[in-house]
């Protein structure tokens, strides 16, 4: 089930919400984790029990965990919790690149498993692993009613796309939390702020990409305005996705962390990983990066930390090659900037433009679905194979979709954010957000009804 869908907007959310908040305190988190069993096996219900076994997995293993008393036997069930869940990670998600890397690299013929990639199976797998990694450490108790840590592990509104949510966060949000009509109010805002970003920019983005590459003109523009269209979709695409979750929460009284911090504002590599997927970013940090020792530690050291991290990064991504390069491209940039402190003292627009620029085209990379389509698209974007540089049919989609560039390139900076906080703080500022809330709402739907929407992108991830 999709958040930009009628039947979520319509009959599963206002349902939920309503049997949610007449239910006495003590039986939310069931309600919660009876909707969140419904929204995930509503596209899948085969893999529902899969959901379930990972659910009572890592009940067990925090239970265990925090029942031992040597270290020993602690680590002992924090490794089966490790194994076995990156084992499920590794055969729904990663078996078939393995054997087909193997058949490429040996001219074999080993048959591909074809199993069906759970939704949103790279993200509560990193939860659940934060959860034993944490109680393992002594930073959370383990939760001993199961309906509590199943709905943190299946929580309908971050289960499939995100952000990912560290138990630590959120529990004492499960034992106890707040609801109010200021929450609620909050937290549609900033849910339907996040749909229009889906509806209305992510999803005309990605059109744009689709004609192009059904296009049969193509040319050096074209391929930069697929290369801007895109990098622009998956920003509200994510960023959207993350709205929606975080509004979600906030409605049923959970402060989930923020994921997107204005990135194509940056000014470094770093800088713009520390704004991009930040619940991703720091989950890496925290639990691979500083355990292999980070900058701690001498030179050759610290440049294997990084190319592991960005590798591994790269391929939580997605099982292809492209994903691996992408990864390592960034751990190439990254280690660049650490190489030459001097570019942190080039003007900042400068810096801007090559962050800019580094991202569109590692977008492309990432967005490819091989890498021979990938050298086409670079190859495209500057103008080999005799390209030209425009063609009339650029020029039509240019005019077609000029105002949702500018658009897009605006609503990726605080400016809007900042304007609509200027006009809460008037008189009318309550009115007019309800009506202006309502009037998006209205105009999604309408994209809805029309059938314009496509899956989000995290989905397949």
């Amino acid at each position: 089930m999709l958040f930009s869908s009628i039947s979520f907007l319509y009959y599963f959310l206002p349902g939920v919400l309503l049997v949610y908040f007449l239910v006495p305190r003590w039986g939310k988190n069931a309600v919660l984790l009876l909707a969140s069993l419904i929204f995930y096996g509503w596209g899948e219900p085969k893999l529902l029990g899969l959901m379930v076994f990972t659910i009572l997995l890592f009940y067990g293993c925090g239970l265990a965990i925090g029942a031992a008393r040597s270290q020993k036997t602690k680590k002992w069930w924090l490794t089966v919790s490790v194994v076995i869940s990156l084992l499920l990670l590794g055969l729904f998600k990663y078996a078939d690149f393995f054997i087909g890397s193997f058949n490429a690299a040996t001219g074999l013929s080993v048959p591909l498993l074809k199993l069906a990639l759970p939704v949103g199976i790279s993200f509560y797998t990193f939860q659940c692993l934060s959860y034993t990694i944490d109680v393992y450490r002594g930073n959370v108790a383990p939760q001993r009613n199961v309906v509590s840590f199943g709905a943190y592990v299946a929580l309908f509104p971050q289960l499939i796309a995100g952000p990912i949510v560290r138990y630590v966060d959120v529990a004492r949000e499960l034992e106890s939390r707040t609801h109010s009509w200021e929450n609620l109010r909050l937290g549609l805002r900033r849910f339907l702020v996040g749909l229009g970003k889906k509806v209305l920019l992510a999803d005309n983005f990605a059109l744009l990409a689709k004609l192009f590459r059904e296009s049969g003109e193509p040319s050096v523009l074209f391929y930069w305005m697929y290369a801007v269209a895109f990098t622009l979709n998956i920003y509200f695409d994510f960023s959207g996705y993350s709205d929606m979750a975080i509004g979600l929460g906030r409605m049923l009284g959970f402060h989930f962390i923020e994921n997107f911090n204005y990135p194509y504002l940056s000014k470094s590599v770093a800088e713009f990983w520390r704004r991009w997927h930040m619940s991703l970013g720091s989950w890496f940090r925290d639990y691979v990066y500083i355990p292999l020792g980070g900058n701690r530690v001498k030179p050759a050291r610290w440049v294997f930390n990084i190319l592991v991290v960005w590798m591994l990064t790269g391929l939580w991504h997605g099982a292809a090659w492209n994903f691996v390069l992408w990864g390592l491209l960034f751990a190439a940039l990254l280690l660049a900037e650490r190489a030459f402190p001097g570019l942190q003292k080039l003007p900042g627009a400068v810096r801007h433009g090559y962050v800019l620029l580094a991202v569109v085209l590692s977008f492309v990379l990432f967005n490819a679905e091989n890498l021979t389509q990938a050298g086409q698209d670079f190859a495209g974007l500057f103008g080999l194979g005799g390209l030209p540089l425009v063609t009339e049919e650029t020029l039509y989609y240019l005019r077609s979709f000029g105002v949702l560039f500018l658009v897009g390139i605006v609503g990726s900076t605080p400016a809007v954010k900042q304007c609509a906080g200027r006009i809460a703080q008037t008189r009318a500022g309550l009115p007019l957000e309800l009506l202006m809330m309502t009037a998006l709402l209205l105009v999604c739907t309408g994209y809805l009804v029309d059938g314009s929407f496509s899956p989000f992108l995290y989905f397949r991830f």
